[in-house]
Parts: structure tokens; sequence; C-alpha cells
């Protein structure tokens, strides 16, 4: 589905069409699930029927239906853009310092 063409609107009604989902394929109610989540079971039904919630309530919701997964998805990785990796490639060391870094000052008796 292309989210990015639903308005705030409709972007509520299916994401609480997908909790709904969520809660029914884990066989809960709403009222165990408002349990579970700290939240009155009319939190619940307001969420899946699309009406404004806040994030906190979300983020309960989320938690007591495992799926706190789903915010992997807004994390940023530290990928490496192909021109970042050529500017990079050319300062990679070819040859060592000549200092010695093992703090070991006296030469080897050996």
């Amino acid at each position: 589905m292309n989210y990015y063409n639903l308005s705030d609107q409709a972007l509520l009604e299916t994401l609480g069409k997908l909790l709904q989902q969520q809660r029914l394929r884990q066989d809960m109610s709403q009222e165990q699930l408002a349990s579970r989540a700290g939240v009155d079971r009319t939190t619940i039904s307001y969420l899946e029927n699309g009406r404004a919630a806040s994030i906190i309530t979300l983020v309960q919701v989320l938690r007591a239906l495992q799926l706190l997964d789903v915010l992997e998805q807004l994390e940023l990785t530290n990928e490496i853009s192909p021109l970042e990796l050529l500017k990079q490639k050319g300062k990679t060391r070819k040859r060592a310092s000549g200092k010695n870094t093992s703090g070991n000052e006296h030469p080897s008796e050996w």
C-alpha cells in the first residue's frame, strides 16, 4: 500500500485496522489488550477506529501486542555513499608511522 497517497485521517484509520488485525490474530479482546497496555478499553476502540491518540498510548499498545520491532524501521543506518567511500579510499594507510606504540621503550634483551 502506498501510504504517501493517504490523508492523515486515512492513515489513522489504516493504522487502527492494522492494530485491530494484530490484536485479533493474537486472539485478544479489546479489554485484554487495554489491560496489558495499561489503558482504558475505549482508548483501544478509539485507536482501532482511527481516532487520534498520544504517542505514549501507541507505544503502550505496540508493547502489549509485542510489536515494538516496527520501530526498527525508523532507525537510521550508517551506510556510506559510494562517493564518500571513494573519498575515504584515498586516505587509507599505506605504511606505518614508525613510532613505537606498544609502550615498550627499551629494546629487547633477547
